[in-house]
Protein backbone atom coordinates (compact mmCIF):
# COMPACT_ATOMS: atom_id res chain seq x y z
CA UNK A 1 0.00 0.00 0.00
CA UNK A 2 1.26 3.41 -0.91
CA UNK A 3 0.86 5.87 1.74
CA UNK A 4 0.66 9.46 1.81
CA UNK A 5 4.36 10.01 2.11
CA UNK A 6 5.30 8.31 -0.60
CA UNK A 7 2.65 10.15 -3.06
CA UNK A 8 4.36 13.62 -1.59
CA UNK A 9 7.93 11.99 -2.24
CA UNK A 10 7.29 11.18 -5.90
CA UNK A 11 5.77 14.62 -6.48
CA UNK A 12 8.62 16.27 -5.59
CA UNK A 13 10.68 14.62 -7.09
CA UNK A 14 8.43 14.82 -10.74
CA UNK A 15 8.89 18.70 -9.49
CA UNK A 16 12.16 19.05 -9.64
CA UNK A 17 13.25 16.87 -12.42
CA UNK A 18 10.91 18.97 -14.30
CA UNK A 19 12.30 21.78 -13.30
CA UNK A 20 15.75 20.64 -14.09
CA UNK A 21 14.43 20.07 -17.64
CA UNK A 22 13.01 23.30 -17.77
CA UNK A 23 16.28 25.53 -19.13
CA UNK A 24 16.67 22.84 -21.87
CA UNK A 25 13.01 22.73 -23.68
CA UNK A 26 13.66 26.89 -22.95
CA UNK A 27 16.80 27.26 -25.34
CA UNK A 28 15.00 24.48 -27.64
CA UNK A 29 12.09 26.90 -28.16
CA UNK A 30 14.42 29.44 -29.20
CA UNK A 31 16.26 27.70 -31.55
CA UNK A 32 12.99 27.13 -33.46
CA UNK A 33 12.71 30.17 -35.20
CA UNK A 34 15.67 30.94 -36.58
CA UNK A 35 15.92 27.24 -37.71
CA UNK A 36 13.35 27.85 -39.90
CA UNK A 37 14.20 31.20 -40.63
CA UNK A 38 17.60 29.57 -41.84
CA UNK A 39 15.38 26.89 -44.15
CA UNK A 40 13.08 29.43 -45.26
CA UNK A 41 16.51 31.10 -47.13
CA UNK A 42 17.90 28.09 -47.97
CA UNK A 43 15.11 27.01 -49.77
CA UNK A 44 14.19 30.13 -51.65
CA UNK A 45 17.69 30.48 -52.56
CA UNK A 46 18.60 27.03 -53.59
CA UNK A 47 15.12 25.35 -54.70
CA UNK A 48 15.64 25.74 -58.33
CA UNK A 49 13.25 23.06 -59.27
CA UNK A 50 9.78 25.23 -58.68
CA UNK A 51 9.85 28.05 -60.83
CA UNK A 52 6.27 29.09 -60.67
CA UNK A 53 6.59 32.79 -59.55
CA UNK A 54 8.82 33.27 -62.89
CA UNK A 55 6.08 31.85 -65.21
CA UNK A 56 3.11 33.47 -65.55
CA UNK A 57 1.28 30.65 -67.52
CA UNK A 58 1.35 29.00 -63.77
CA UNK A 59 -1.77 28.34 -61.94
CA UNK A 60 -0.06 28.12 -58.32
CA UNK A 61 -0.88 30.10 -55.39
CA UNK A 62 2.84 32.27 -54.37
CA UNK A 63 1.38 30.99 -50.75
CA UNK A 64 2.00 27.42 -51.98
CA UNK A 65 6.14 27.06 -51.81
CA UNK A 66 7.80 25.29 -48.77
CA UNK A 67 9.78 28.77 -48.38
CA UNK A 68 6.50 30.25 -47.33
CA UNK A 69 5.89 27.77 -45.14
CA UNK A 70 8.92 27.63 -43.31
CA UNK A 71 8.87 31.90 -43.20
CA UNK A 72 5.34 31.35 -41.54
CA UNK A 73 6.53 28.61 -39.57
CA UNK A 74 9.70 30.70 -38.22
CA UNK A 75 7.17 33.80 -37.92
CA UNK A 76 4.88 31.51 -35.44
CA UNK A 77 7.74 30.70 -33.37
CA UNK A 78 8.86 34.30 -32.83
CA UNK A 79 6.79 34.10 -29.40
CA UNK A 80 9.54 32.78 -27.22
CA UNK A 81 12.11 35.28 -28.52
CA UNK A 82 9.40 38.44 -27.99
CA UNK A 83 8.70 37.16 -24.37
CA UNK A 84 12.78 36.95 -23.78
CA UNK A 85 13.68 40.76 -24.74
CA UNK A 86 10.34 41.74 -22.94
CA UNK A 87 11.50 40.16 -19.75
CA UNK A 88 14.80 42.12 -20.61
CA UNK A 89 13.49 45.33 -21.33
CA UNK A 90 11.52 45.15 -17.93
CA UNK A 91 14.20 44.22 -15.57
CA UNK A 92 16.39 47.02 -17.21
CA UNK A 93 13.45 49.26 -16.69
CA UNK A 94 13.56 48.53 -12.94
CA UNK A 95 17.12 49.01 -12.40
CA UNK A 96 16.84 52.63 -13.49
Amino acid sequence: MISAIDDVDRTKAYRWKMASLAPAADWLSLAAAPAFALMALLTGVLDSSSPDLLCSTSRSSPWSGMAVMYAFMSLFHTVPWLRLISGRCRQSQRRT
